[in-house]
């Protein structure tokens, strides 16, 4: 399976197995909750997996890696404790607190979330001396004397070992206390996680022409050659900062995350091209409706390549302002809820109304840090969440400043001040929005104009319909927002589908 049918296959085995009956019991008792093993090659984001089922479930996540625990950390140190026996007193040995066990009360304690995940990397890597106690481990969730507490379902990862020497494989018993779930390589489902993370498109656009290249493992002369998804994600990070400061990218810079030496020289010559295409086509005068004959008539005359990555390039630019309206909209609609309670704070007719008011407004600002914080130690926050807790909280802290300094008499006008920036910040996402949409408008103008033939759209519509559709965000901005292109070719392209498939049955009809 890919890894996002693992994930929805984790997602709802931690649901179930939380699932409480009306007593508060868990429906499955902990000894029959198996823990789950995903089995799969190195980079291929197990890891994140687990972070966005933690985010979605909003429980906690606490996770180790296995290789770099010894039998004493992963059971506790024996400490010398004096018990009496038939009246005679004994000194025997008892096992400190796992530091497993230890980190999830910790993060229970911090956090306040009371159920998570454990999740334990390269399991099948453990030290010689650690590997009998997992069998107990797994089973029935004991580190020693101490068990994983109620709530705390148990997920484990691991490589085949052809990838990695350390591995030791899991014998009958072992396996036969284990949901395996083996997890292969997928570009078209790591596309769809790249392009919600903000992988830079040069990366994208390269593997959507060298999907082979996604993921590799060689043995060669020179030792183990290979390319991982994780891979990938990093260079896009690196190249995102060196355009920033206006770096220069070389064959030395993606090979330090890229390790396959054919893979980076071809990466290397097509982020040249790239560049060089985002120069030539104009894209910033593209989108302002700026369309020259020139591009047009270059985009007509380009190859597949060529013109999958000028999309790539469009797209790119437009999804990015689509994410940031979005983000804008998803936190102008979350700031509401405090803004509502103020106002009813702001029509009380008390003396001290306006004390308390101010009292309320720091309230707020000081429990949404608390949640932040909440969620950041429990590890089940968002990217998209922790900017758009910290965008209400830095609001509210204005707010806080800026009635501080006006000095208002009342409370009914500090709420005034208050819902004056609100509508502000609504006016300029608005504003904002309206050019996003006059950008799109423009790249559909630009592909009917450069890429319609007789009449007909050929691949490039497709293609542009299709990202702007699997993209979250850009799904959700034309959702809220609108888009007549869009819309438009949307059901121009289905109606040409469907007549396709119509022709189809008609000739399997014909004698």
């Amino acid at each position: 399976m890919n890894i996002r049918q693992a994930k929805d296959y984790i997602k709802d085995s931690v649901a179930i197995y939380l699932k409480k009956d009306e007593f508060g019991e868990y429906r499955i008792p902990v000894v029959r909750q198996r823990p789950i093993f995903l089995l799969g090659a190195p980079g291929i984001g197990k890891t994140a997996v687990m972070e966005q089922i933690a985010q979605e479930l909003g429980i906690a996540l606490v996770s180790y890696s296995m290789t770099h625990h010894t039998r004493q950390s992963a059971l506790g140190l024996p400490s010398i404790q004096k018990r009496v026996y038939d009246g005679t007193e004994y000194e025997v040995s008892e096992y400190t607190m796992s530091e497993i066990i230890s980190s999830i009360y910790e993060c229970m304690e911090e956090s306040g979330i009371r159920e998570g995940i454990l999740f334990l990397d390269e399991i099948n890597c453990v030290s010689e001396t650690l590997a009998p106690s997992m069998l107990q481990f797994l089973q029935y969730k004991v580190f020693g004397r101490h068990k994983v507490p109620e709530g705390w379902v148990i997920v484990t990862a691991g490589n085949p070992p052809q990838y990695n020497k350390s591995v030791r494989e899991f014998d009958v018993v072992t396996m036969d206390r284990l949901k395996l779930l083996e997890v292969e390589a997928d570009f078209t489902v790591w596309k769809e996680y790249a392009l919600e993370r903000g992988v830079h498109n040069a990366v994208i656009s390269f593997l959507d022409l060298k999907k082979e290249y996604f993921y590799q493992m060689e043995t060669t002369i020179k030792g183990r050659s290979y390319v991982t998804a994780r891979g990938w994600e990093d260079l896009s990070q690196i190249l995102l900062l060196y355009e920033e400061e206006n770096m220069t990218v070389d064959e030395n810079l993606v090979g330090q995350y890229i390790r396959n030496d054919r893979v980076v020289r071809e990466f290397t010559a097509y982020y040249d091209l790239y560049n060089k295409y985002k120069k030539d086509y104009r894209i910033d005068e593209i989108l302002k409706g700026k369309i020259s004959e020139e591009a047009k008539m270059r985009a007509e005359k380009a190859g597949f390549d060529e013109r999958l990555s000028l999309i790539g390039m469009l797209l790119d630019r437009v999804i990015y302002d689509m994410r940031r309206n979005v983000e804008t909209a998803d936190y102008l609609s979350d700031l509401l809820h405090p803004l509502k309670a103020l106002k009813g704070a702001a029509q009380a007719e008390e003396a001290d109304a306006l004390e308390r008011f101010m009292q309320m407004l720091a309230g707020q600002a000081a429990g949404r840090r608390k949640l932040l914080d909440s969620l950041q130690k429990a590890n089940s926050l968002s990217d998209t969440d922790r900017r758009k807790h910290k965008q209400v909280i830095r609001f509210l802290n204005n707010m806080q400043k800026m009635l501080y300094v006006d000095g208002e008499k009342n409370a009914a006008e500090a709420f005034a001040g208050i819902k004056n920036a609100f509508d502000t910040e609504v006016a300029q996402m608005k504003q904002e929005t309206e050019i996003t949409k006059a950008q799109l408008h423009h790249l559909f103008t630009f592909v009917e104009e450069a890429f319609f033939k007789d009449g007909e759209s050929g691949n490039e519509m497709l293609i542009l319909v299709t990202e702007l559709t699997v993209n979250s965000f850009s799904a959700r901005f034309i959702g809220m927002f609108g888009s007549e292109d869009y819309q438009r070719h949307n059901e121009e392209l289905m109606l040409s589908e469907r007549q396709s498939d119509l022709q189809k049955e008609l000739e399997e009809l014909a004698f």
